[in-house]
């Protein structure tokens, strides 16, 4: 009897997690296939296994890309800011007839890692829409497998301050071996994080956008500290 009770215990635990077992995700590169009479170019990740959790994703992804393109606070939809762009384009191409340079506009995705408990997704943008030289970020999107949301940076840290810390060691040894100087970066300010923090195969990024920390000239700052010297600061990886 007590083995026949204990077989069914073990049997209703296995159910229970595999109902609790997250699936993974699978992606597909897509992108908007039209011309524009601007140069642009919009190539983007879906998650492709048609669950809640890849219909969450896909919007926060679409969300985001509309975000990346200028003049978008009015539009419902990439196609819409896109149009809208184009025809800004076309509006300045008619008024200033004796410029002939294209703005560009290139928008694309990787998913670069991807874990039981996190899923890290870039989001590059290029505008160039005239004047000294154009203008270019990278976004790192964590994801949540379980639900389909972004990790907030609090959430993927068990200890933010101590990682903080160690960070900042690994900044300066980026920074030395860069042959910088430490007094060009931060404009005076005590050490930061960065808006972007994600993960890879080596460990967790640290990415500085153009202007984050330093002038144009010092350009992107990014570093990787390894999944072992980190991992005990951090709440998922």
């Amino acid at each position: 009897m007590l083995k026949k009770l204990s077989l069914y215990i073990l049997a209703c635990l296995l159910v229970i997690s595999c109902k609790k077992e997250v699936k993974p995700q699978t992606f597909e590169t897509g992108g908007i296939d039209r011309s524009f009479d601007a140069d642009i170019e919009v190539s983007y990740d879906t998650a492709n296994n048609k669950s809640d959790v890849a219909k969450k994703i896909n919007a926060i992804v679409q969300s985001e890309i509309l975000k990346s393109i200028p003049n978008h606070e009015d539009k419902n939809s990439v196609n819409e800011a896109l149009e809208a762009f184009n025809a800004e384009y076309i509006e300045f191409s008619k008024q200033f007839e004796e410029n002939k340079q294209k703005w560009t506009l290139a928008i694309e995705t990787e998913v670069i890692y991807q874990a039981n408990e996190v899923i890290t997704m870039g989001l590059s943008v290029y505008t160039d829409t005239g004047g000294a030289h154009g203008n270019d970020s990278i976004e790192l999107l964590n994801f949540n497998p379980s639900n389909g949301e972004l990790y907030s940076q609090n959430e993927l840290f068990s200890d933010l301050n101590e990682f903080k810390k160690l960070a900042e060691t690994y900044f300066k040894d980026h920074v030395k071996n860069e042959g910088k100087n430490i007094s060009e970066f931060f404009f005076g300010k005590p050490f930061q994080l960065p808006e972007n923090i994600g993960f890879n195969d080596e460990g967790v990024i640290l990415l500085y956008n153009t202007y984050e920390i330093a002038s144009y000239n010092q350009g992107y700052t990014e570093f990787v500290i390894p999944i072992e010297k980190a991992e005990e600061f951090l709440e998922v990886y």
